[in-house]
């Protein structure tokens, strides 16, 4: 899937990381590579970003490297997992359903026949369950969910991300932040449940 320059760019980034034992910013990712310009270290992170090597947060040192060179044999399959917009992780946001790319998963995260997508955090009210601002979220497909899962929920075309608590006679969607400010959404609506948060990737 890569060419040889991308792969020689895969491979010195993950020897800066398990040398420096720190990601790499764009400025040293130049020097190393010995590229003309920031935005050549761009593509190259945004080709990798797109086969599933790579994960980029927010931040100069956001790069996580999520599979090697190694890993991409015969024995190792790659599910396209479309990212379909932002969810909020605080005031819920207008949910956007455009398709704004894909990434590759690999097939021992993501389970045949579930469908999954991917969603960008926003905000932190969930930081305490691992999940930052600006993190991508690895959600399947699902309406419905267990009491103390991560759902990504739709209220009124707004989606937010929060852990469900099925109560008597209501339902709850808890933040898990730092920041007191965030509070349980009581549902006395009509609300949806897009999925289940699998994991931060």
């Amino acid at each position: 899937m890569l060419t040889d320059k991308q792969k020689r760019f895969l491979t010195e980034l993950i020897s800066y990381i398990e040398r420096e034992k720190r990601p790499p910013n764009t400025r040293e990712l130049q020097e190393v590579m010995q590229l003309k310009s920031p935005r050549s270290v761009g593509q190259y992170l945004e080709s990798l970003e797109r086969h599933g090597f790579i994960a980029r947060g927010k931040g100069a040192r956001n790069i996580q490297v999520l599979r090697n060179l190694s890993d991409n044999n015969e024995n190792r399959n790659t599910v396209r997992i479309p990212i379909v917009g932002v969810v909020a992780c605080g005031t819920p946001l207008l949910a956007e359903q455009n398709i704004e790319g894909y990434v590759d998963v690999s097939d021992q995260i993501v389970r045949r026949p579930y469908q999954y997508f991917i969603l960008k955090a926003r905000g932190n009210s969930m930081n305490k369950a691992g999940i930052n601002d600006g993190d991508r979220v690895l959600v399947r497909r699902q309406p419905t969910a267990n009491d103390g899962e991560i759902v990504v929920a739709l209220i009124n075309e707004e989606a937010t991300v929060k852990r469900i608590r099925f109560k008597d006679d209501h339902i709850t969607l808890e933040p898990e932040s730092t920041d007191s400010e965030h509070k349980p959404i009581i549902l006395d609506m009509n609300f949806q449940i897009q999925g289940v948060v699998m994991k931060s990737l």
